[in-house]
């Protein structure tokens, strides 16, 4: 992305305030110079890249009217998402209000405190010039309670300072929906890395908030990454960035963008002065700074190395790839590992946080029936929409896709006597299909052409990962894997505690249970997910899942307990024959004297 200089009138001019802080509405206009004669179509994307699932960002549209030159104009309803106006001779504008209220990183938000949106939620596409120069001028809300408030977002600014409210530039619609805008009173960081400028901006109360570190930290993991794919030059993809975070009571997520990346954390979770000073980040800090490297990792991975299905995406329907274990399990498997690389974390933290994954791999039957290639395609009707069967009926291509990557890493390095690793592969797919994706080489890679880079660039055959493990449903074998290099890797199974093997959730009136794993004490007894227990052997259960805990741990695994609970308004007994804990605990230890590393790159090994 290049910052544009151009000051010609856009072919598509739009203007976004904030007009209602209280009543959660954005004001939009979209105004086209040259609309199409026949009658211009415009329509709001179903979906936001990065997030797949239908989410109809069209019903958030409260009205909606056109005119051209002070006259009204008749918009016709096409669709869920889409209108046409009728035929006009001049320039057409759209007049319309948006209802911000989704504190995610996915759509939109608006309230006294800040002001928030991706340009799939705002911004209505105009049919026929996607291709053309796209303007916004981010105006500033009337309430005096926002005079402080500056904007932050990593689009080009064309008639605006820098953090400043004014306009900005986009080459096209797609660039246009690719920056993420916030704007409020927030605080700002920022830090060089390879020479590119990296600004860290904190929505949201965070008392003692440790910018120092915080800058300190994300320039290690900037810098990494960025030799990582480019080691000669060290030359970023971008000519700027910028770390879009929203600090809440208690939240985790985020979403790539080409030159930015919006974040929903934990305030707890970032660094404070008050703390004591560590040479590693605690455990909530550390998961935030995974979370930043796997958003940042998606710069190349993704934003630019993409599927074919997403060149271009068609954001009215689903985009279908068997392919999100490459972009999203890969990605997950590099997070963590560019906090060791970049000197974050230690090899011992690494192994803990890697232990902790297999755990979570291992947790639910629906690994032995869905593979991570049919997670991939079902993602838009299971992964997103999950249920409280889907640890027994699916399995996550984040978590098993970053297994899978290990696996393949440690594949390489073992056949090729350490010469050669995974991350040849990915650069690899940097240097064909990602390098030059926004200058004229916009060409995604098909599943076939992956297969067949894998080993080309290996120079040893990896079908039998493919078929396995990718294709298939077989548990991935890291002790086996993991033998040449000196690493251990053991499983144990907590059986001293007795449990349910379910999740658990509050509820007024009791425990409910939120899931129920295939082949568990509660599952063999009867109890369903939804069912709210009350009781166990006539003692009161309330509504906190540490009580139902408690009295579990009078008994021993194997004893037998009634327990009542309701289903829906019907009270019903269970006979449960208390099970041991089946979550698996995974140790992965390096042995006394080793030398060799399955974390570095080959040529540091």
């Amino acid at each position: 992305m290049k910052k544009t200089n151009q000051k010609k009138q856009a072919a598509v001019h739009y203007t976004i305030v904030p007009k209602d802080l209280a009543g959660h509405l954005f004001n939009v206009t979209a105004t086209v110079a040259a609309p199409d004669p026949q009658g211009q179509v415009f329509s709001l994307p179903a979906w936001i890249p990065g997030s797949y699932m239908i989410r109809e960002f069209a019903r958030n549209i409260v009205r909606i009217r056109a005119e051209s030159n002070g006259a009204a104009v008749a918009l016709a309803k096409l669709d869920k998402h889409s209108w046409q106006a009728a035929p006009v001779a001049g320039p057409l504008t759209l007049h319309y209000e948006v209802y911000a209220w989704d504190l995610s990183v996915r759509a939109a938000h608006l309230d006294q405190t800040h002001g928030f949106f991706n340009g799939t939620s705002v911004f209505l596409r105009v049919h026929g010039q996607e291709g053309t120069a796209h303007h916004v001028d981010i105006q500033r809300p009337a309430d005096p309670a926002t005079k402080n408030w500056r904007v932050a977002t990593s689009l080009p600014e064309l008639q605006a300072k820098r953090y400043g409210f004014g306009t900005y530039a986009a080459a096209d619609y797609d660039e246009l929906i690719d920056h993420p805008v916030e704007m409020g009173d927030f605080a700002l960081g920022g830090f060089t890395a390879h020479g590119i400028r990296h600004d860290i901006v904190i929505t949201g109360r965070v008392p003692n908030l440790d910018m120092a570190r915080l800058e300190q930290d994300l320039k290690a993991i900037c810098e990494t990454q960025i030799a990582f794919f480019e080691p000669k030059t060290k030359k970023a993809p971008m000519d700027r960035y910028v770390f879009l975070t929203m600090a809440v009571g208690d939240g985790y997520g985020g979403l790539e963008h080409r030159a930015s990346t919006a974040l929903i954390c934990s305030r707890a979770d970032l660094p404070t002065t008050a703390a004591p000073k560590t040479a590693e980040p605690n455990e909530g800090y550390t998961k935030f700074l995974g979370l930043c490297s796997h958003e940042y990792f998606h710069t190349w991975n993704v934003k630019r190395i993409k599927p074919a299905v997403f060149a271009p995406y068609d954001l009215q329907v689903e985009n279908y790839t068997p392919l999100l274990w490459l972009f999203e399990g890969f990605t997950s498997y590099y997070d963590d590992l560019m906090l060791v690389r970049s000197g974050i974390i230690s090899e011992a933290t690494y192994f803990k946080l890697l232990g902790k994954t297999v755990a979570s791999v291992l947790r639910g039957s629906g690994r032995t029936k869905q593979s991570i290639a049919e997670s991939s395609f079902d993602a838009w009707s299971k992964y997103y929409r999950q249920d409280e069967n889907a640890p027994n009926a699916i399995i996550s291509y984040y978590t098993k896709g970053s297994l899978v990557g290990l696996a393949f890493d440690l594949t390489i390095r073992a056949k090729t006597g350490g010469t050669k690793s995974l991350d040849d592969v990915m650069l690899a797919l940097w240097e064909r299909y990602g390098r030059d994706f926004y200058q004229g080489g916009a060409r995604g890679v098909t599943e076939q052409e992956v297969e067949a880079l894998f080993d080309e660039v290996a120079g040893v055959r990896l079908k039998s990962i493919f078929e396995r493990y990718i294709r298939g449903t077989e548990d991935i074998p890291l002790a086996k894997l993991y033998a040449p290099f000196g690493i251990k890797v053991a499983e144990e199974r907590k059986s001293s505690k007795p449990s349910l093997d379910a999740g658990i959730g509050r509820d007024a009136a009791g425990a409910k249970l939120t899931q129920v794993h295939e082949g568990g004490a509660a599952h063999q007894a009867g109890l369903s997910a939804g069912d709210i227990v009350i009781a166990v052997d006539g003692l009161r259960v309330n509504g906190a899942p540490s009580n139902l805990e408690q009295l579990f741990a009078r008994y021993r695994v194997g004893d037998k307990v009634t327990v009542h609970a309701f289903r829906r308004d019907e009270l019903m007994a269970f006979d449960v024959t208390l099970q041991g804990d089946r979550v698996p605990c995974i140790q992965i230890t390096t042995a006394p004297g080793t030398r060799k590393t399955a974390v570095k790159r080959p040529s540091a090994s």
